[in-house]
């Protein structure tokens, strides 16, 4: 767990802003993003690395911003590993750019540049640097419709699909 949340807290040391080929979403309601998103699609990452079965979910905080809980299964250790962390928007609430931490001061960007906003039902996620993306479902499975439009997407935002890891949600 510690080699998880130091591989995080590298990831996120001062990494804010985002891809010039993105926008973060307008019109963004946080109450309907809360609760639990299945991770369908990521580029590897130290971090989560060697990860199935990966769900991030969002809660308010008493404090004020977003609780953040993300959890996967390790199928090489046979353990669940977890990171608790937390977000607070950027420049204002409605729009999809926020910034997370998971280890004390260090923030990183979460940039949602794609939204179900009838229902949110699916979410394309990136960071600061175009080496970081996740396709976020509420369901563990989607259509090969929204994996196609997805890859689209990416390509057009200059994204390297091939480099994509398809996580597996059984």
């Amino acid at each position: 767990m510690k080699q998880l949340q130091l591989s995080i807290m590298m990831f996120l040391c001062g990494c804010l802003g985002y891809p010039h080929s993105v926008q973060p979403v307008n019109d963004f309601e946080l109450e309907s993003y809360l609760g639990k998103w299945y991770e369908i699609a990521r580029f590897d990452h130290s971090f989560e690395r060697g990860l199935d079965r990966v769900t991030a979910e969002y809660s308010m905080r008493k404090e004020g911003g977003v609780s953040v809980r993300n959890r996967g299964f390790s199928v090489n250790e046979n353990e669940w590993k977890e990171a608790m962390g937390k977000a607070f928007f950027v420049e204002n609430e409605n729009l999809g750019y926020l910034k997370v931490s998971f280890f004390g001061p260090f923030y990183g960007s979460y940039v949602i540049f794609e939204l179900d906003k009838q229902n949110y039902q699916y979410a394309f996620v990136t960071s600061s640097k175009k080496s970081y993306i996740w396709f976020l479902s509420r369901t563990p499975t989607v259509s090969n419709e929204l994996r196609e439009y997805f890859l689209d997407v990416l390509e057009q935002k200059g994204f390297d699909p091939t480099k994509l890891i398809w996580v597996d949600q059984r």
